[in-house]
């Protein structure tokens, strides 16, 4: 068994990795640059304010469950989570329309603004129920070499990969009215794609909340990444703070130890990377010896939209739903804009997450924080953000106040955070400020994403939303998992070659 393991990077998939690892009897030390544990999965605390950074809900939490119980804890001892029976508004223009997990309300609201769509709904939460048994094989299980393809687990999920089809394509085959594909395909943006690009396998991102719903965690989404540091230390593992990694020690190939910003060594015998893929593999490997994933050929791959975010801290609240989607009035256009011609929109699509109605723990009595995200093009638009983000800002608190119910929202303003894709990329190390990482074109998923053992360098190993199954909490969890049991699988295999060698 490996003495030990190095974990670099405190967001989740390093926190579950580190986590499982730990409660196994390895060795772990978690190595992070910022002064907090969770990564994107962190928090902001502002003048008496908390907000999430970046995820704002959990879904498929008996994920989480299963991973703290594999880890000997029950994750219910650590957090607090609500379910959300309204799951989100969606405000598109002249109409808005309330997503309920239940069938009941969903079908009654669905009658009420898209009348004989009732049976659409029905037929896609049947079809795409037996999608989510074929597929949630494959997102358990590494996926790292060709011949994975025949296993017959694959084989019979691989007519539900809809390959060939849209997302939006696939959504055409249950609702004939545009709003309502919208609102069944806008989760592509999740992987931070459009509904006319993304894979039509997809269509389990919509189903995976109207199935198992959402949830909230009283202090926001980032006690997930607090709870598992927990465990993390109560297992033995040592979470170093304001202090990553600045390069590999490497042996050829081989990862034999780290240097970190300290100025210190750690020789280790497998290390997990959980920092953002391209953004690693650019800095920590010397220039050279990588080639399917050189600097060179990362510059050339696929890469997620962006996201402009403003965090506010405001005097009083909105009686409105926990989330809203605001749709731009041409939305097919705005995400063009944000995918493909990379322009800064001028009429964008907006996410608000107004948790302080669930959740008073999160803002001062009587106020509210509001997270609010516009997707924008990653930072290989060459938009440049120091002349742009007080306009954009403006535009975007314009439009929520004209198109929502967030009325004079600028008024009431008392704390404000922007955070823009150059400071994703200069202070959260994310390549080119992609924050969905790698897109998740057929191309650049399962075998043909960076694997979870990783392909180029030695005892190395990959967790998180650039490696298989891809991004998002509950698939950066089943990284985790998948990583982790590939290391446990190598450690009995070099025990048993020790006994076998003691034997002789």
């Amino acid at each position: 068994m490996p003495k030990k393991i190095a974990v670099i990077g405190a967001g989740p998939g390093g926190l579950a990795s580190a986590m499982l690892l730990a409660s196994k009897g390895f060795d772990v030390d978690v190595y992070e640059k910022q002064k907090y544990v969770g990564g994107r999965n962190g928090s902001i605390q502002k003048d008496g304010f908390t907000f999430d950074i970046g995820p704002t809900f959990l879904s498929m939490p008996e994920i989480a469950e299963e991973i703290f119980e594999e880890s000997d804890r029950n994750l219910h001892d650590y957090m607090e989570m609500k379910e959300l029976k309204t799951m989100y508004e969606l405000v598109f223009p002249g109409k808005k329309v309330t997503m309920y997990r239940d069938p009941g309300k969903m079908k009654k609201e669905l009658s009420r603004a898209f009348p004989g769509s009732e049976d659409g709904y029905e037929r896609f939460m049947k079809d795409t129920r037996k999608k989510m048994a074929r597929l949630k094989p494959l997102l358990q299980s590494p996926m790292d070499k060709l011949y994975h393809y025949a296993a017959p687990n694959v084989l019979r999920a691989l007519p539900q990969l809809s390959l060939g089809k849209s997302l939006y394509d696939v959504l055409g085959r249950y609702f004939k009215e545009e709003e309502l594909r919208l609102g069944f395909t806008f989760q592509s943006k999740y992987l931070g794609m459009s509904p006319w690009e993304c894979p039509g396998a997809f269509s389990i991102l919509s189903f995976m909340e109207h199935e198992y719903g959402i949830f909230h965690p009283i202090g926001g989404v980032n006690q997930l990444s607090q709870s598992m540091a927990a465990v993390v230390r109560e297992h033995g593992g040592r979470i170093h703070l304001g202090n990553g990694v600045e390069s590999f020690i490497m042996d050829g190939r081989k990862i034999t130890g780290l240097k970190l910003d300290n100025g210190e060594e750690a020789m280790v015998d497998e290390v997990v990377v959980n920092g953002d893929f391209a953004h690693a593999m650019t800095n920590l490997v010397p220039d050279g010896l990588l080639k399917k994933y050189s600097k060179e050929k990362l510059k050339k791959r696929t890469y997620s939209c962006s996201a402009f975010m403003i965090y506010l801290g405001i005097d009083g609240q909105y009686d409105l739903p926990h989330h809203s989607i605001i749709f731009a009035d041409d939305y097919k256009k705005n995400v063009e804009e944000i995918t493909n011609t990379m322009k800064l929109p001028d009429d964008p699509s907006i996410y608000v997450q107004n948790a302080s109605v669930t959740d008073p723990t999160l803002a001062p009595e009587g106020k509210s924080a509001l997270y609010i995200l516009a997707p924008v093009p990653n930072n290989m638009s060459g938009i440049n953000w120091e002349a742009n983000e007080a306009a954009f800002r403006d535009l975007v608190l314009k439009t929520l106040e004209e198109k929502s119910g967030f009325t004079g929202l600028r008024n009431r303003i008392e704390t404000e955070m922007i955070l823009s894709p150059r400071h994703w990329e200069q202070n959260h190390y994310v390549y080119e400020g992609a924050v969905f990482n790698l897109s998740h074109h057929l191309r650049q998923m399962m075998v043909f994403r960076p694997h979870n053992k990783f392909e180029e360098l030695d005892n190395c190993w990959l967790a998180g939303g650039g490696t298989h199954p891809g991004s998002g909490l509950p698939t950066i969890l089943e990284s985790a998992r998948i990583t982790t049991h590939l290391i446990e699988k190598k450690a009995v295999g070099r025990a048993g070659h020790e006994k076998a060698g003691e034997a002789l």
